[in-house]
Formats: structure tokens, sequence, C-alpha cells
């Protein structure tokens, strides 16, 4: 069967949601639940990754910027330079935390990440 992941860029979202995620070392640290998209500019925003857990009980989920993500083929994933004291030190979410600028500001610049709007 021929791989068409290497003449394409593009993805389907549903093909992005449970695939692995790894650190900079190369070791498993998660995966991704699901995409939050900008309304306005089709951008993606975050990654929603699910850390920990087993057999989806116990499982923790963080808005990861999608900056902060990058396509591995080698490992048919992505691979992120976040550590676990950055992720235990985001700033916490409040409850409807896609809507407010200030916590975005916020996790971006502790994720040092470039912010998707501007």
């Amino acid at each position: 069967m021929f791989d068409y992941s290497d003449r394409h860029s593009t993805i389907s979202s549903d093909r992005v949601n449970g695939t692995e995620v790894y650190g900079a070392g190369g070791e498993k640290i998660g995966h991704i639940d699901h995409l939050v998209i900008d309304k306005k500019s089709g951008k993606i925003t975050y990654a929603v990754m699910g850390f920990g857990g087993f057999l989806g009980m116990g499982e923790e989920h963080h808005p990861i910027p999608w900056a902060k993500l990058e396509y591995d083929t080698r490992l048919n994933g992505y691979r992120t330079d976040i550590t676990e004291s950055q992720l235990k030190g985001a700033p916490e979410r409040p409850e409807r935390w896609y809507e407010d600028r200030r916590w975005e500001e916020a996790t971006y610049a502790h994720y040092g990440a470039p912010y998707y709007w501007i």
C-alpha cells in the first residue's frame, strides 16, 4: 500500500485525534484528544491532549498551543518540547477558557508559543 503522508501536508482532523505525542527525548507523553479551531481564521489554536490515566479513567486533558507540536514522520506522531513541569505550571483554566483572551495570552506566553491571533 502506498503511503501518501510524505506527499501531502494536510490531514483530516479525525486522523489527528488519538495521535501519539512524544517529548523531546522521544518518550511517549500523551495523545491528541481533539483540536480547537479559530472560527474566523480557520487556524488550529490548540490540541487538547490527554495525559496519564488507564483505559480512559483518570486521564487529564490540557490544551497545548498547536504551534508547540511538530509532526515527526519517523514516529508517526507529534513531537513537542513541552516539559512536565511546564505542563504542571500552566495557567489555571477558567470554565470557558477558550473564550478568555487573557488566559490565552498567559498560556501562549507560558509555553513560549507565538500568538495565533496576530
